[in-house]
């Protein structure tokens, strides 16, 4: 079910076991900043960097932090070969947060998208039982700023198409701002999840909804990444469109008796 929660922001969260995951790739100029405001906002945190083997130097400029006053001991970075794709490198963090005992896994994007400011009230929703909390560009108090006509439609009918298709009954099943708790990652097996970029949103929230998670959305201000390229493709937008259609025929196919 999905549900809207008041202001959260002053809830105590200290011995939560929050880890933030943060995936990376050419975000040298943004990385430090939004780390940064994410341990000022939440300094009981540990932030895991996901880095693609970004040749901007991204995972050199975190490393340097994490060895600074400010980052000891609650910064990290994991190394990736190459670059693999969002949901694979959220796949990974999620599993690294979780070996460092995470009761609650946080993902955001490290392009200052996402406003840290929102993060106390984000995680309180699953520190007070919510499974999942949603930072939502599309409920009453959800705004997106700097954004052109097409992308805004895009965004806006793609959530609505999941929705309708897949039964979510979420308004943003491609927000990436959001956390969730160790117990439904467990249940939705994380793991197995296949989906890239905002597919990887889709099906992560499809999965949640099939396990019968307590879902609720928070209303957040989207802003553009000012500094760096924009990491959307018409590859990304119609995988995303894929994986709904196939999603649904499978649970077509399923309700019929069908087993592959």
């Amino acid at each position: 079910m999905n549900e809207t929660v008041p202001v959260l922001e002053s809830y105590p969260l200290e011995g939560r076991g929050v880890v933030v995951v943060i995936p990376t790739y050419n975000e040298v100029d943004n990385v430090i900043e939004v780390i940064q405001k994410v341990l000022n906002e939440l300094p009981e945190a540990r932030v895991v960097v996901v880095d693609d083997n970004s040749p901007d130097g991204t995972a050199r400029a975190v490393e340097e932090f994490s060895q600074s006053d400010a980052g000891t001991g609650r910064v990290s970075v994991l190394h990736r070969e190459r670059k693999e794709g969002l949901g694979a490198a959220y796949r990974a963090g999620f599993a690294a947060a979780m070996s460092h005992a995470a009761e609650i896994c946080v993902q955001m994007d490290a392009d200052m998208s996402h406003d840290p400011t929102y993060l106390r009230e984000i995680v309180a929703a699953v520190a007070l039982g919510a499974d999942v909390s949603i930072g939502s560009r599309y409920i009453p108090g959800g705004t997106i700023e700097n954004w052109p006509p097409v992308r805004r439609f895009l965004s806006r009918w793609g959530n609505r198409f999941a929705a309708g298709m897949l039964g979510l009954a979420v308004n943003d099943a491609t927000s990436g701002y959001r956390a969730y708790s160790r117990s439904v990652l467990d249940r939705m097996n994380f793991s197995a999840v296949v989906a890239e970029g905002y597919g990887f949103q889709v099906e992560m929230t499809h999965r949640a909804v099939r396990v019968g998670a307590r879902i609720v959305e928070i209303p957040i201000r989207f802003t553009d990444r000012i500094r760096g390229e924009s990491k959307l493709t018409h590859h990304i937008i119609g995988e995303a469109f894929g994986l709904v259609i196939g999603l649904w025929f499978r649970e077509r196919l399923l309700k019929r008796g069908y087993r592959r």
